[in-house]
């Protein structure tokens, strides 16, 4: 009890602005403090740690080398389920693969505790965004923890994502490098030999019986967006992150000539041959042996053939014979247990009929099937990415039936539900006792209450009823483990489960909570309701930079009408947010009601979920043009992707932002009068704002009168407050809190309360923060100006203009649900003041 009046005293001292240290700032003049900020910015990003933990890694790298590991296990981490990574996480003594890297993966490997610090190899099956999508988060998570090198396995020109990124996944100090993946060739560590296995489609076939010289560059289907001034982006969006120095943003976008001609994205010019397979015509399977675990040493044996202490043990354990001093010869053989052999274990993805041929003909695969002449080789377990469609295919369930009954399946593809988090569901819980339709249940079912038995269900495999009679086949939930040493079984023990009670009997445990409740209640039966359902805003991540396990990147949908809906930034696994919130069958009427997607900026947080949307769509079939409104230069990405990897671009019109802006609108009127139809809005309106390069705010307005105005990520801006002046509702990043404003200035973000007095400036009616930096996992600090008119944004909440007022009402619930995170906070901003103010002390001495 001392310790927290104690501790809630010193949060108050604070916050009553007596710290030496501010008070000293103010003695600064104006150019002094510019100067200091100018000289700060300038310093080279601090990267010791980093080298530190490289060095740190390869003396671990080193030491493990010499010995097969005596645990490998492999686990599910992302199921495959429609929305989630589909993913295989492999982890032994020593190191770590990952087998395919879906959009979400990093999400989930952080929220699970399964630490990416050791991972060296990505093993991709077939470059589709499925695999692929989540490979640039997983980049600059291992970069950060000192990773030096990642090596890549897959078809030829995999590796070009990380090419066609590069501008806004910056890998500074992390080498990408791209195995040689050839039919002949063999993967060989201290755990493991892989075995690639191509398959081939007919034109992927027909490519590589063309001589070289004869080739033709691969054509792709005509896109969407194409137009004959397709620029390459040669813009560095996170230069300032190096140098400290800041951008500054162009009074225009900056691209050569601004002409008014509509442009849709088209193939891009490229001279010379391109010496590629056509787009997804080749999948890599991998056939995986543990190298084989050497046998114990018998030291009863040892003594009984004379053996002394000493070095020849050692010898004698390394399978070498020795001869002792009396000249006797004594063999490995006799005093050490057999060799065990290494499982086999397979992974194979057959995403189209046209592999199906190549699939069959496969001379390696039957080496390891029933008909193996080794039983050692027989494998223990065939990994599945195929989609399920082809599963059900006769010929692929008679390539299936090849294999002996005691090898095991897995299944890892959209028939199974489980979208792995648990995280999300408890924090849900939890704010659903607020206020039950501003935070609703989660729609996602594929994790099962605790109460639910579900033991049959990991063999139920829709489509395969024909042969799962015969062989064992298990769909694929995060933490499906496979014990392949020391021993080899399945274990489950370890399934996700909800426990929705728990989570609420734990919340109205927290002192103080029910009576806070209580209160909030009692004050929400006064707040009037227009009966107005639109426009709603729904936040499908509130967190910047990198996704955590309760707050995800940068993503707002805002329902428009009961037919029309506009997404606005949309990080990384957006897709999932949506299923995970509305369920499989809600999700995709909202994705067919979707006629425009918004981009502010092109860091990775607020687009590189936009590949995932577009592939939703394109599943779908047969839905309107789809208009993409984002800085001119993210044609070159989309490019890229569409040329090299598989077709996103069909009906999407792309409107650069620059195009929009308020005070300088180029946009040719029969244009703007179709994308304003289509969103059935009055205005759509852009602005610079003080962030990267081309980067905006957005203002959307109604024929009913409301506006809605949407920061991106600024710091405090002119434009921004002109152009949402008068808003009902101004959406602003808030990065940081109150006391890293030099912090938030130098990385070009806002503060909380810099935030807040944005709103004030442009009059708008109620303020909603978004952004949080992730050292916000739960709540931000609340600061003192937070007033009746400001509120903070959850993923998964949405509201109404009429729901707004209540925000506000549930900060005193929100810091005793959270409590515990609340005062861990306090106490870190209690440690960084002290520390600046012994600093101030020291440097004025």
């Amino acid at each position: 009890m001392i310790y927290m009046f104690n501790i809630y005293s010193v949060v108050n001292y604070i916050k009553r602005g007596r710290c030496k240290f501010f008070k000293a700032l103010r003695h600064f003049s104006s150019s002094d403090t510019d100067h200091l900020f100018n000289i700060i910015s300038k310093m080279p990003k601090n990267t010791t740690h980093t080298v530190a933990l490289k060095k740190h890694r390869q003396k671990l790298k080193e030491k493990g080398q010499k010995y097969a590991p005596g645990t490998v296990t492999l686990q599910v981490l992302g199921s495959g389920a429609s929305g989630a990574p589909r993913s295989l996480y492999v982890f032994t003594d020593q190191s770590r693969y990952l087998f395919n890297c879906g959009e979400g993966t990093q999400r989930l490997a952080h929220e699970h505790k399964m630490k990416l610090s050791k991972l060296e190899h990505i093993f991709l099956t077939h470059p589709s965004w499925e695999n692929i999508g989540g490979l640039p988060g997983v980049s600059l998570t291992i970069q950060d923890v000192g990773v030096p090198q990642i090596t890549i396995h897959g078809p030829q020109g995999t590796d070009e994502i990380f090419v066609a990124t590069r501008k806004f996944v910056v890998l500074r100090h992390l080498v990408i490098k791209m195995a040689s993946c050839d039919k002949n060739t063999i993967f060989e560590d201290n755990v493991m030999k892989v075995q690639y296995v191509p398959l081939y489609t007919p034109a992927a076939k027909r490519w590589l019986a063309t001589p070289a010289s004869e080739r033709s560059p691969p054509r792709t289907p005509e896109l969407g967006l194409g137009s004959e001034d397709s620029t390459d982006d040669d813009v560095d969006y996170y230069s300032y992150w190096q140098t400290g120095s800041r951008p500054s943003s162009p009074d225009r976008d900056g691209s050569p000539g601004r002409s008014k001609k509509r442009r849709h994205l088209s193939p891009e010019s490229r001279s010379g041959k391109d010496d590629r397979p056509p787009p997804g015509s080749i999948s890599m399977a991998y056939v995986c042996r543990l190298n084989d675990r050497p046998g114990t040493l018998n030291l009863q044996a040892c003594v009984s053939h004379g053996v002394p202490p000493g070095p020849l043990l050692g010898k004698l354990k390394a399978g070498e014979d020795v001869t002792l001093a009396d000249g006797t010869v004594v063999l490995s053989k006799d005093v050490t247990s057999p060799d065990e052999p290494g499982p086999v274990f397979i992974v194979v993805e057959c995403p189209t009929e046209e592999f199906l041929d190549s699939l069959e003909e496969e001379e390696m695969f039957k080496r390891h099937q029933a008909s193996a002449t080794d039983p050692n080789i027989t494998a223990y377990l065939v990994v599945h990415f195929t989609p399920p469609h082809i599963m059900a295919n006769p010929r692929y369930q008679g390539w299936m039936s090849k294999f002996s009954p005691s090898t095991h399946h897995l299944v890892l593809n959209s028939s199974n539900h489980c979208m792995g988090s648990v995280a999300v569901h408890r924090i849900q819980h939890k704010l659903h006792l607020l206020d039950q339709q501003i935070f609703p249940l989660l729609g996602d079912q594929g994790i099962p209450l605790v109460a639910r038995n579900c033991s049959s269900e990991a063999m139920e495999v829709n489509g395969l009823d024909n042969i799962q009679k015969f062989f064992s086949i298990i769909k694929g939930n995060t933490f499906t483990n496979i014990s392949l040493r020391p021993q080899r079984f399945f274990d489950s023990s370890s399934k996700l489960v909800l426990e929705p009670e728990v989570y609420r009997q734990e919340t109205l445990a927290v002192e103080g909570f029910p009576e806070a409740l209580r209160s909030l209640k009692e004050q929400l039966t006064s707040i009037e309701d227009d009966q107005r359902d639109f426009p709603q805003v729904v936040f499908l991540g509130t967190g910047s930079c990198i996704p955590n396990k309760t707050r995800n990147t940068s993503g707002i949908l805002i329902h428009l009408s009961d037919t029309i809906s506009m997404i606005v930034d949309c990080g990384e696994a957006t897709y999932g947010q949506l299923v995970r919130l509305y369920g499989q069958t809600r999700s995709d009427e909202v994705i067919r009601n979707v006629r425009a997607i918004y981009v502010s900026h092109l860091h990775a947080d607020h687009h590189i979920g936009l590949v995932g949307l577009l592939k939703a769509r394109l599943r779908l079939g047969g839905l309107a043009p789809l208009y993409l409104l984002a800085p001119r230069q993210i044609r070159t990405w989309l490019h890229t992707y569409h040329r090299h990897f598989e077709p996103i671009l069909p009906s999407l019109q792309l409107i650069p932002n620059g195009e929009l802006l308020y005070n300088d609108c180029t946009l040719e009127d029969a244009t703007m009068s179709q994308l304003l139809e289509s969103v059935g809005l009055t205005q759509v309106q852009t602005c610079y704002v003080k962030h990267c390069p081309n980067a905006f705010g957005i203002a959307l307005t109604h024929a009913d009168g409301w506006k809605i105005t949407y920061s991106g990520d600024t710091m405090p801006s002119d434009n921004l407050i002109k152009l949402g002046k008068d808003s009902d509702l101004l959406i602003h990043e808030a990065t940081m809190e109150d006391d890293l404003e030099g912090e938030a200035k130098l990385k070009m973000h806002s503060t909380t309360s810099q935030a807040v007095q944005v709103g004030r400036q442009m009059a708008a009616r109620f303020t909603l923060l978004t952004h949080f930096s992730q050292r916000y996992a739960k709540v931000p600090i609340f600061s003192d100006s937070f007033t009746a008119n400001v509120g903070i944004a959850f993923d998964n909440m949405q509201v109404r203009l009429s729901d707004l007022p209540k925000l506000p009402l549930m900060y005193s619930a929100l810091k005793l649900m959270f409590a515990e995170h609340y005062e861990e906070m306090e106490l870190k901003a209690i440690k960084r003041q002290l520390q600046q103010e012994r600093e101030l002390t020291r440097v004025s001495t």
